[in-house]
């Protein structure tokens, strides 16, 4: 029985593997980058998707696959893994799914999406519920080939599209270790105030924007000041960016964190797992990310609520 399906970023099968066999999870077999278990889902910072009510049918020809899958529900994504030719016709048997790119600051797809494989010709996996919007878990945007300095700026559009929020005018943000700028960038073209502080400088078209202001400093001896967004992309270990993020938190001083966890070497799970450890906070694995995972953590009002642009 397969009770949950994680699908790997390219290339991080190894670090999901050792993921979800710390949370206790059994890894059955691996068709490819999906990792099927039989135990119930968790959450998984390093799985791109996880497909939470997985099934398997028996079926003797395309069109018997085609009908199971439309007699569940309508939208349908494929993961391929072989069999290629065999899926293609199922998948044009289906009403289409397109993976469009995103305009940012363009929402994320709303529509309630299944995902499915062949495991074999007749047998087939579907999952009517996963955790990811996008297909496969691909976030991909209309990029601007002009304006950034780097494509770091990927990173953070994505993640502010996965939370649905983003810095606005009249905010007022903080970029560590900001040069050349990407990050800065989309802040300052969202029309957010940002402080950007690094050794070295930004690239002079960011420098040159409305609301950017330049720190010539060291991230990590920068005291917490009131701001709505935290904003870090540091080249740190993964334990000096939690003291960075925990003094913050302490300090009272952020409405919402965002920052990268970057891995130099081995993967550093337990640190990992002590940022996801964080009240309101969150790890996850972005498409735009290679060994890092993505921190993000959100101030919540003594009544409940998220506070966002609070100070």
């Amino acid at each position: 029985m397969i009770a949950a399906c994680y699908l790997a970023p390219e290339g991080l099968e190894s670090v999901l593997g050792e993921e979800l066999a710390r949370a206790g999870v059994t890894i059955e077999a691996w068709h490819g980058r999906l990792a099927l278990s039989p135990d119930p889902p968790v959450a998984s910072a390093w799985a791109l998707d996880v497909w939470t009510r997985p099934v398997v049918h028996s079926v003797a020809s395309v069109r018997e696959a085609a009908d199971v899958l439309r007699g569940m529900q309508r939208n349908w994504q494929s993961y391929g893994e072989g069999l290629h030719r065999r899926m293609a016709l199922i998948a044009a048997k289906l009403p289409p799914v397109k993976a469009r790119a995103l305009v940012f600051p363009q929402a994320a797809p709303d529509s309630h999406l299944g995902a499915w494989t062949l495991l074999a010709p007749d047998m087939l996996l579907a999952s009517p519920a996963k955790t990811s919007p996008f297909v496969n878990g691909v976030c991909r945007f209309e990029e601007d080939h002009i304006g950034p300095p780097s494509r770091a700026y990927l990173k953070l559009w994505e993640v502010l599209t996965r939370l649905g929020a983003h810095p606005v005018a009249g905010e007022r943000c903080v970029d560590l270790g900001a040069s050349p700028g990407g990050w800065t960038w989309v802040i300052a073209a969202l029309g957010a105030e940002v402080l950007a502080v690094d050794r070295s400088p930004l690239a002079e078209r960011v420098a040159g924007m409305a609301g950017v202001r330049f720190r010539e400093g060291n991230a990590f001896t920068l005291a917490p000041e009131p701001v709505d967004w935290l904003f870090s992309d540091v080249i740190a270990y993964p334990e000096r960016m939690l003291a960075l993020v925990a003094g913050w938190i302490a300090a009272g001083a952020a409405g919402r964190i965002v920052c990268t966890i970057k891995f130099q070497g081995a993967t550093d799970h337990a640190t990992a797992a002590a940022f996801a450890a964080i009240p309101g906070g969150r790890v996850m694995h972005l498409y735009h990310n290679k060994h890092e995972l993505t921190f993000v953590w959100q101030r919540k009002l003594a009544f409940g609520n998220e506070s966002f642009g609070e100070s």
